[in-house]
């Protein structure tokens, strides 16, 4: 693993689990900070609510006791009016809770969503290798939508059942202490089965996520990858896959439910002990004498006050742990620190091309990438890379624009460690095709200025032409403008690849990087493009890596790459009497390609090869 990097599910340092659920709330809670206002107003208004919520229990009393036994018809109007103006009141003060806790819930997500999608951008290339996309998708969807819930339905609720508890048990200590105490006589019971229901059911809700990422990101690899399965006949495999960690999914949810069918019915049962008990002592104390009818009827009204947020334990435990379940997942990527970042006062100033290797080593996991380098490469010197699959071509150039750090040694750019510039300023200098071409869904034009936003439509099309690419754009129904699907769906791969030149050339780079970037084009159009970056590459700093020997015979220095270092180096002819390795590759392909391109540059034939 890079160092500066974690990987979903690492232990937090091994904090105790008390610890980490107490800075998991409080972190949770942080991100309403700035929405203190409406929290505050929705507060306000849910603490009057409770406050006239227990009016109307004294107003029945009073109306039992003094209108209906006492005769004092008079007060018939005013107690009714009373409950009248406390039902209006509460409605009104109902709509701007909600508004205001929509609010905050409705900012946290925003600000979460935000942080997380900002936090991604900034993370390297090494995090990006283990993590899968679909769990990625699973956390900022499925996860912050817990959070949301939460935020907007369940932490109110929190408070208004805490806040109704102490405000009911103070009234019902006053209106009579031993049926009170009859009342809370199952509380510890009940606190018992809350906190066995707690224990169970975060686990439970962690195992959910972690398995609903899973489930999407086989979801998202059978997508991307559909025409391997369907080209291979896998799809009775992949319905398989699926099928299995949809039914480990299934399995986590029920037990889930298992668990909320076994421990809400509960402390419903434990709670209706209690409204029982109260309505067989205080009948017995009505009958008695000892209590009025209106008291009592009171006393059971506020009961009922006390017993709702008991009963509703249950429903907020389980939005809670949720919520907990899924800050931990998303913080755990908040948490991720970048493994190449820019220091503190970072070089930026414009690129002049010079790079450098010194001594330079790779290593990723327990394979040795790269070994001894060492080059120095002029301003506006083509360097060609050549060599067999797996010998460090692509990691030696990645090193460039610092997608990876070295373990070892130096990589310079103008005689400054490449970890000593500002990476924005680094980049933003240095073009890159790749043989892996993505492009976005939007229209051509727009990917190919997609590093140049400020490009107008003139330079658009000059990189397109550099590129071998505005005549097939031309012929687009929309031309420029034409849209193209996911990941380029409706152009060949010969055509997202110049798309990708383009995309390179466009942003006037000082350092151009070519990986293999015309593997998928046809020999001919090839050559155009070898022509035309001719002239394009002069006063830059080019680095080619290729498999055909054509696209690279007449670079400055060609380096020959075998098992993470360099063998060999040189010119073409040079190389031809001193590397054996070179000979062998030129002997494999060269000479047929040679009489082939000999051939397409007298007669002006297509000589084959992948049409583009």
């Amino acid at each position: 693993m890079i160092a500066g990097e974690s990987i979903f599910n690492q232990n937090n340092g091994s904090l105790p689990e008390e610890v980490l659920l107490v800075r998991t709330i409080r972190r949770m809670l942080s991100y309403a900070v700035p929405y203190w206002q409406h929290l505050l107003v929705a507060v306000v208004t849910l603490t009057t609510l409770t406050v006239l919520g227990m009016v109307n229990p004294y107003f029945s009393g009073m109306l039992v006791d003094r209108v209906l036994k006492g005769g004092e018809k008079q007060l018939l109007l005013p107690i009714c009016g009373g409950m009248l103006l406390v039902a209006l009141a509460r409605g009104v003060l109902r709509y701007i809770k909600g508004c205001q806790i929509e609010r905050v819930g409705q900012g946290v997500i925003y600000d979460l969503r935000v942080s997380l999608y900002a936090h991604l951008q900034r993370l390297s290339f090494s995090y990006y290798d283990k993590v899968r996309t679909g769990e990625l998708m699973s956390r900022l969807t499925g996860d912050v939508e817990a959070l949301r819930v939460f935020f907007s339905d369940g932490i109110l609720n929190l408070y208004e059942c805490a806040l109704t508890l102490v405000v009911v048990m103070v009234i019902l200590l006053k209106m009579n202490t031993k049926l009170t105490l009859l009342c809370l006589s199952m509380s510890p019971f009940l606190a018992w089965v809350v906190f066995r229901f707690d224990s169970q059911i975060r686990p439970a809700y962690s195992h959910i996520r972690r398995q609903n990422a899973s489930l999407s990101a086989v979801v998202q690899e059978n997508i991307a990858g559909v025409r391997v399965v369907k080209a291979f006949a896998r799809e009775q495999h992949e319905i398989d896959k699926f099928a299995r960690e949809n039914e480990k999914l299934w399995e986590r949810v029920v037990y889930s439910a298992d668990v909320r069918a076994t421990y809400i019915p509960i402390m419903d049962l434990l709670s209706g002990f209690s409204s029982v008990a109260v309505l067989w002592y205080g009948g017995y104390q009505v009958i008695q004498g000892n209590l009025t009818l209106g008291s009592f009827v009171a006393f059971n009204s506020y009961i009922w006050s006390l017993i709702w947020p008991i009963r509703r334990l249950g429903h907020l435990v389980n939005l809670l742990e949720q919520a907990l379940a899924a800050a931990e997942r998303l913080f755990e990527i908040l948490d991720t620190q970048p493994a190449i970042a820019s220091p503190a006062g970072a070089v930026s100033r414009k690129v002049r091309g010079k790079v450098e290797f010194r001594n330079v080593n790779l290593h990723y996991g327990s394979a040795d990438v790269l070994q001894d380098i060492n080059l120095v490469v002029e301003p506006g010197t083509t360097v060609a890379i050549v060599g067999a699959t797996g010998s460090g071509k692509t990691s030696l150039v990645n090193l460039i624009p610092r997608f990876y750090d070295v373990t070892g040694g130096q990589v310079l750019v103008d005689d400054v460690d490449v970890r000593d510039w500002d990476l924005g300023a680094l980049r933003k200098h240095i073009g890159i095709a790749l043989q892996e071409t993505f492009l976005f869904s939007m229209p051509v034009g727009d990917n190919i200025a997609f590093g140049r936003q400020d490009a107008s439509q003139t330079d658009i099309e000059a990189a397109a032409q550099a590129a071998q690419a505005h005549a097939f754009i031309s012929d687009l129904p929309e031309g420029y403008d034409t849209f193209v699907g996911e990941r380029g769906i409706g152009l060949s791969g010969g055509q997202r690849q110049r798309v990708a030149i383009a995309r390179a050339l466009l942003t006037d780079p000082r350092i151009l990087i070519l990986d293999d970037a015309t593997s998928s084009v046809d020999m001919e159009t090839e050559h155009r493009i070898q022509i035309a970056l001719r002239s394009i590459m002069q006063g830059r700093t080019t680095f080619i890596i290729a498999h055909r020997l054509a696209t690279v015979k007449d670079a400055d220095i060609i380096l020959v790459m075998e098992n993470g270092r360099i063998v060999a180096q040189g010119t073409h002819d040079s190389l031809l009497l001193t590397s054996a390795i070179y000979n062998d590759i030129y002997q494999e392909q060269y000479r047929e390609q040679e009489r082939l391109r000999d051939l397409v540059q007298a007669t002006g034939t297509t000589g084959g090869g992948v049409v583009g």
